[in-house]
């Protein structure tokens, strides 16, 4: 597998690794294939499989990173967390949570939270989850950490990305925003594992920012909006915008305490 990594990031492929790759590339109308596992889902809909990649969207301060959160605690607690109900596969217990633009205070409010929410213990270290903290870094950086993380660790199941928009230098760069979505499938289905990330709406409209974003549109698997409900702006809203499967009915939460209802 080594010369297919290799190829993968860039070398030249010359008539042996052609060869090579052919055998994975290549589909035969005779071959069996499993359906990816369903490891996310909403009300019985299916949000995320492995091998796949997804996105939480929203204005700032609309909740998005306590959506995540909330996900998160369901793979750690196995049960359903503000409609969330995520089941990591046996061999692929263990998360990955990358945050870019916290500071370590912030971030350590984040995973407390996420342990609360999980009915975990937050007096001792649970070795399923992995929390990097990569303010400080550059994007180039930050991906390479990513990436060397992906070889290095096992079993992760669910990598959780906090703010895409740091991997590259212009949001609007079509070249690098191909780039980093192109990455984000290599890794999912390389590594067999499911990749949800974050990124801002744009602030005059509901759109995500940027070209990364109409990347993202096109190739995630869902896209989860999170807004403050007009009303009572305590409360956020979490719908599907664009979704593979059938759309779930939206649902609301609201603070640390897990108020949740459906419409």
């Amino acid at each position: 597998m080594k010369s297919l990594i290799d190829m993968r990031n860039g070398a030249k492929i010359d008539g042996t690794n052609y060869k090579l790759l052919l055998k994975h590339i290549r589909l035969n109308v005779t071959d069996k294939y499993e359906f990816p596992p369903e490891i996310i889902k909403v009300n019985g809909t299916t949000v995320a499989t492995l091998g796949n990649f997804s996105a939480s969207t929203g204005k700032p301060k609309s909740k998005k990173t306590f959506n995540v959160s909330a996900l998160v605690a369901s793979a750690l607690s196995g049960k359903e967390v503000l409609k969330y109900k995520t089941i990591l596969p046996q061999g692929k217990e263990r998360i990955l949570y990358v945050d870019t633009e916290q500071s370590k205070c912030h971030c350590h409010k984040v995973m407390q939270r996420i342990m609360k929410l999980a009915g975990l213990p937050i007096d001792k270290e649970d070795d399923r989850i992995l929390f990097f903290v990569l303010r400080e870094y550059t994007p180039e950086q930050r991906r390479e950490i990513i990436s060397c993380a992906l070889q290095e660790e096992e079993n992760i199941g669910l990598v959780i990305i906090d703010g895409i928009r740091d991997l590259i230098h212009d949001i609007n760069s079509p070249g690098e925003s191909l780039n980093i979505i192109n990455e984000l499938m290599r890794w999912s289905s390389y590594y067999e594992m499911h990749i949800h990330t974050v990124l801002h709406q744009n602030k005059g409209d509901d759109n995500t920012r940027g070209h990364i974003g109409t990347e993202l549109n096109n190739k995630a698997e869902t896209i989860l909006q999170v807004s403050k409900n007009a009303e009572n702006p305590n409360i956020s809203e979490v719908r599907a915008v664009h979704i593979r499967d059938k759309e779930f009915q939206p649902f609301a939460l609201k603070s640390m305490k897990m108020h949740y209802h459906s419409w």
